[in-house]
């Protein structure tokens, strides 16, 4: 259980900030900007492809409670550091998707990232 409270709590942590960042001083729309280049696309891909694999590999906890946001989370962003490494063209053509919605998926962010950080006191 120390390892899922860890994780909720370094994911929720990032979610909140991240999801803040992007309500507020609209950080979401400046990362979209930044899929134009391949390159930080693809380095950015590595990043998020480990901490994916990390995820993975320490909490591949499948249970019928809250603990498998975690895992799923944690699938989910191996597949899109893979995507991201291996097709930046798509990341680019998906991330204009979220670009008119910024200020929503900002708070769709954040209260994902709240409810992971509140599971990981009272869950």
């Amino acid at each position: 259980m120390e390892i899922t409270i860890f994780f909720a709590q370094f994911w929720g942590s990032l979610f909140m900030i991240l999801g803040g960042l992007s309500v507020g001083a609209k950080f979401l729309g400046r990362v979209i900007k930044y899929t134009e280049d391949i390159t930080i696309t693809v380095s950015t891909g590595y990043i998020t492809f480990l901490m994916g694999l990390v995820t993975v590999i320490l909490h591949n906890i499948w249970v019928l409670d809250w603990r498998v946001a975690i895992t799923i989370l944690g699938w989910v962003t191996l597949l899109k550091g893979i995507t991201k490494i291996g097709f930046p063209e798509h990341v680019n053509k998906r991330a204009q998707d979220f670009k008119k919605l910024q200020i929503l998926w900002g708070g769709i962010i954040f209260s994902f990232g709240a409810w992971l950080f509140w599971m990981s006191f009272t869950g």
